[in-house]
This record gives structure tokens, C-alpha cells and sequence, in this order.
């Protein structure tokens, strides 16, 4: 049975239930977050999350193509003055289930809003934690490349020795290095920190990302003509980039105004 592109209204959890097993390429999203979003969504108490959330992680798992990633974008929130655990237990349960906690990204907000707390600082980053279901996983690196930098115009005008070979680490943990490799390079791989603006163009989502994000893990995982799920669909951020960008996708949303919103510009239904 192939997957239906398309949009769904209703819970997640019994949708994905209808979906192939192995058919989904990439599953980019964004769910509530603990006690957070309560005026749309309700809200989740934070010593309730695990247990709601992994009825849903155990259908995308078997979604998910073994060639296929999940990214989820999520964050810890202050209770009593102190972080929530709730994000590192989910992932712990999560690794019970089968997956493979293979990274975990950052998304830095470049101009997240002022703010004054007793105890803490602004938050100017969120996780996108990156689970697969195989070792081997499809990843093109080449498509999120970036300009090399200009460190490279003064650390390789003048190389010693050392720079032109595989050295031993100076701490010993057996990773060494070659300097020289990078000469005439314009275009390197990037970090796992990934720099965007909070800003977005849909004003009518209390939590709508920024369409850079969903593209930049789009073009990491996926090619043209792959599937892409967001199971929390909400806004339709990343079903409408994963269109522009030649992908088939499926997104799936609890709410009646969420759906018709993105059902009225999108070609999906």
C-alpha cells in the first residue's frame, strides 16, 4: 500500500495508525510543549508527557523508512525554577522503543526577545533532536554546505609541519588533523547549530517556526520526490517548504482552524 499525500484533521496517534509501515523519509515537527500552548492546545503537564507522547513516537517509528530520520523540535520548560526533565526521559523511553538517539541539533534564535528572570537568562535556542530507526541512514551533506569562512584566509596562509599531516591530538583522544586539507576550499560541511531568526510569515499560529528550519533538515535527509510528515501540523510551515521544494508530504493537525487555513492554499487535499 502506498502513502496518501495529503491533509488529515483529527489525533495524530489514530491517523498514523492508517499509514504503510516504512514509507515515511523524513518526520520533521514540532508538538506541543509541556503546559505550554494551553489557549490552543490545552496543554500537557510535564509529568504527563512520556506517557502521552509515546503512543505517537511508537506509530512514527514504524512509519519511518529504515532509511528515513525523525527530527523533533522541542524544549524544556522551568518548573519552580528549574528545567523539566521531561525532554531527556522521553528520549530515554524512546531509545526502549527502538530508536536511535543519533544527534542533536540546535536552532539558535538570532533575535529571540529581551527578558528579565531572578535565576536565569533569556532562552536563545530550542533542540531538534535527531532519532533514526538504522545506522545507516540517507543524509546528503553536500546540500547544507557552507562558505568556508574567514579564519581559512589567515590559518592557511602559513602551515607548519604539523598542519600538513594527521597529527596526533594534543589531548589524546586519537582524533588527529590535517590542516592542509582545507586549502583551496571554498565550501565546507557546516556545525550541528543551526542560525535563524524566530521571525516567520504565518502570524496566525501561537508557535509557527521559521520556514528555514524545516528546509534546512529537508535538504539534509531528503531529495526530490522523498515523503515528509508532520504529524503536528499546525500551521502547514513544513508541509508548504516540502512542496516548494519538490516533496511529497503528509501533515496531519487536532484542530479545525489549523486545517483549514493550510487547506485553503495548499494543493493537497
Amino acid at each position: 500500500m502506498e502513502i496518501r499525500t495529503g491533509l488529515h484533521l483529527g489525533d495524530c496517534e489514530q491517523i498514523l495508525k492508517g499509514l504503510p509501515d516504512d514509507s515515511v523519509d523524513l518526520i520533521f515537527t514540532s508538538p506541543p510543549y509541556a503546559d505550554q500552548r494551553k489557549n490552543t492546545y490545552g496543554g500537557i503537564h510535564p509529568d504527563n508527557y512520556v506517557e502521552w507522547f509515546l503512543p505517537i513516537t511508537k506509530e512514527l517509528l514504524r512509519v519511518l523508512k529504515p532509511s528515513g530520520t525523525f527530527v523533533l523540535n522541542i524544549k524544556e520548560k522551568v518548573v519552580n525554577g528549574e528545567r523539566s526533565t521531561y525532554v531527556l526521559e522521553l528520549i530515554l523511553e524512546m531509545k526502549k522503543q527502538g530508536w536511535l538517539w543519533t544527534e542533536e541539533f540546535i536552532w539558535h534564535k538570532k533575535n529571540c526577545y529581551p527578558g528579565k528572570w531572578p535565576n536565569r537568562f533569556r532562552d536563545a535556542w530550542e533542540r531538534l533532536l535527531q532519532f533514526n530507526k538504522d545506522k545507516k541512514f540517507n543524509m546528503y551533506q553536500e546540500e547544507v554546505m557552507v562558505p568556508v569562512g574567514d579564519w581559512a584566509k589567515t590559518r592557511l596562509k602559513n602551515l607548519s609541519d604539523t598542519d600538513k599531516s594527521r597529527d596526533e591530538s594534543k589531548v589524546g583522544s586519537g582524533f588527529g588533523k590535517n590542516i592542509s586539507n582545507w586549502l583551496g576550499r571554498e565550501m565546507v560541511y557546516p556545525t550541528n547549530v543551526v542560525h535563524l531568526a524566530t521571525e516567520c510569515s504565518n502570524k496566525n499560529h501561537s508557535a509557527a517556526f521559521p520556514e528555514g528550519l524545516p528546509e534546512w533538515f529537508i535538504r539534509l535527509f531528503t531529495k526530490p520526490g522523498d515523503m515528509v510528515l508532520d504529524p503536528f501540523m499546525g500551521s502547514g510551515t513544513t508541509n508548504m517548504v516540502a512542496q516548494r521544494m519538490m516533496r511529497n508530504s503528509v501533515g496531519i493537525e487536532i484542530l479545525p482552524e489549523y486545517y483549514e487555513e493550510v487547506s485553503s492554499w495548499t494543493h493537497l487535499l
